[in-house]
């Protein structure tokens, strides 16, 4: 009993010990192999480096991206499917909790009609995509078939004293799209926008006045100190050169009427630092607008450099007028044309739809858990490593 009792406990330990052995040499094997790193998380949802390049390859092989053009432009690239993988994942948890599902039928029967591969990262890519129309399609089916909406036409324009020009001839003609040309400074949000229900307004401004104020002829002018104009106006005083570069004060400004009132400030001695540090709407205004050894191009602007290499030595320029600059600020002329309760169009029921899903997965993506263990040199390592085997 007692050789027995012995036996068996030897054969224990040497099989605990073999189990042990193993075990450690698979772990080790795990440690040393990249491919099988966890690389992504998402709420534990883990992917790990051999997915995310088969991903890489898959979406090379998508778009026709060759290993030439993939190795320029990996490190985006990299991150670009990194964002896929999340996007898929959290819109699979996301459209199960809305009992939205898409079948491996589906799936294989839409990838055999693109002709691609039944491979995992494929099935993964088709399946975001068809959930994609599947989660669409539901938030279309809570739309109503009518909603109050209106019909408005709006235009920004860049100071008080262009609002009481424009705002006359509006009236006088009835018209205000008809004027866009000669007044806006914002070409993304400018003349008839059509019928539409408030949440698809530009902004909040447009909005209220859309459905609060009265319909009519009647220009209402809104100030927006966040409204981004595609115009500015430069002073400019240059203070030395030295080759083909030179030394300069710059400002930046909003509009031609500020810019003619701080002239009319440094002209009579006022400090062009100071008041460009107060008004400027530049990235030089924090050294009081001085920027020294431009060349021409640097400001990326031909109206810019027309005036600055041309201008006599420490004296302050004229306004110069910049459609390529970008500043903020300014008023907005709104004239309410209707508004009543009336049947959803189809774009305009596109963009409600596409609002709807994309607030509800940016919600869904803030409640999740996201880690990303993603460096420079494992994206680099993935882009490689995906670029040998294409």
């Amino acid at each position: 009993m007692k050789i027995r009792r012995i036996v068996i406990i030897a054969a224990v330990v040497f099989l605990v010990g073999i189990a042990s052995w193993v075990g450690y040499g698979y772990y080790e094997d795990y440690q040393s192999n990249p491919l099988r790193q966890v690389v992504i998380k998402v709420n534990g949802v883990p992917f790990n480096m051999g997915y995310f390049v088969d991903t890489i390859k898959a979406y090379a092989n998508m778009y026709g991206i060759n290993s030439t053009i993939l190795s320029y432009y990996g490190d985006y690239f990299a991150d670009v499917v990194a964002d896929n993988i999340i996007d898929a994942e959290l819109l699979r948890q996301g459209a199960k909790s809305l009992n939205i599902t898409v079948t491996a039928d589906e799936i294989n029967a839409a990838l055999r009609q693109y002709g691609w591969p039944t491979s995992t990262t494929y099935q993964d890519i088709m399946r975001a995509s068809l959930l994609s129309q599947n989660v669409s399609a539901y938030f279309g089916s809570q739309l109503p078939a009518t909603m109050e909406q209106a019909d408005v036409q709006v235009m920004l324009v860049e100071s008080e004293e262009v609002v009481d020009e424009a705002t006359a001839r509006i009236e006088a003609s009835g018209n205000l799209t008809a004027f866009v040309g000669n007044f806006s400074c914002n070409s993304t949000i400018q003349g008839d926008l059509g019928w539409l229900p408030e949440e698809l307004m530009p902004n909040s401004l447009i909005a209220n006045a859309a459905f609060n104020f009265t319909v009519g002829q009647t220009i209402y002018p809104i100030y927006d100190e966040t409204a981004i104009k595609d115009i500015g106006y430069w002073l400019i005083e240059v203070t030395g050169n030295q080759s083909d570069k030179i030394d300069a004060l710059v400002m930046l400004l909003g509009s031609k009427a500020q810019a003619d009132q701080i002239r009319a400030e440094l002209v009579a001695g006022g400090n062009f630092s100071a008041l460009a540090g107060n008004y400027s709407q530049h990235a030089s205004r924090t050294s009081g607008g001085k920027i020294d050894g431009l060349k021409r191009g640097d400001m990326g602007s031909t109206d810019f450099d027309a005036v600055a290499f041309n201008i006599t030595h420490n004296t302050v320029s004229q306004p110069v007028k910049d459609t390529s600059a970008v500043t903020t600020g300014g008023y907005w002329l709104i004239k309410v044309v209707d508004r009543g309760n009336y049947t959803l169009v189809e774009s305009v029921k596109t963009n409600l739809i596409s609002k709807h899903f994309n607030a509800w997965l940016e919600n869904w993506t803030n409640e999740s858990k996201i880690d990303t263990y993603l460096d420079a040199t494992n994206k680099e390592w993935a882009i490689n490593k995906a670029s040998a085997e294409m």
